[in-house]
C-alpha cells in the first residue's frame, strides 16, 4: 500500500509562537494511532524555480487514507486552528508510488 504525505509550506508570521503550534502538533501526534514521521521539518531551503514559503514540513504516513484521517481529526484540527493565527500555510495531502 502506498504511504501518505502532509507536504506542507509555510511562511511564519509569528515567530515566538509558532513554537507552541509545534508543540499542540506533538501532542496530536502522540495521540494519534498510526505514527506519523517527520521527513523534513524546516532546514534548510532554496526555491530554486516559482514562488513559494521559506519553510517545508513534510510527514510521511503508513498510508494516504491514515494521512488524511489524521489531518481532519480533531486533535490535528486544534492544533491547525493555533497555526492559523500566526502562519500561512499551502498544505497538501498526496499518494506516494
Amino acid at each position: 500500500m502506498p504511504k501518505g504525505y502532509w507536504i506542507v509550506a509555510v511562511d511564519v508570521t509569528d515567530a515566538e509562537r509558532y513554537p507552541a503550534y509545534q508543540a499542540k502538533v506533538g501532542e496530536a501526534f502522540s495521540a494519534y494511532k498510526y505514527a506519523p514521521r517527520f521527513l523534513v521539518r524546516g532546514g534548510r531551503c532554496e526555491i530554486v524555480e516559482g514562488e513559494s514559503r521559506p519553510r517545508r514540513v513534510v510527514v510521511e504516513f503508513d498510508s494516504y487514507d491514515d494521512a488524511v484521517e489524521c489531518y481532519y481529526g480533531d486533535a490535528y484540527q486544534a492544533a491547525a486552528n493555533l497555526r492559523r493565527q500566526f502562519g500561512a500555510t499551502d498544505f497538501v495531502i498526496v499518494e506516494g508510488i
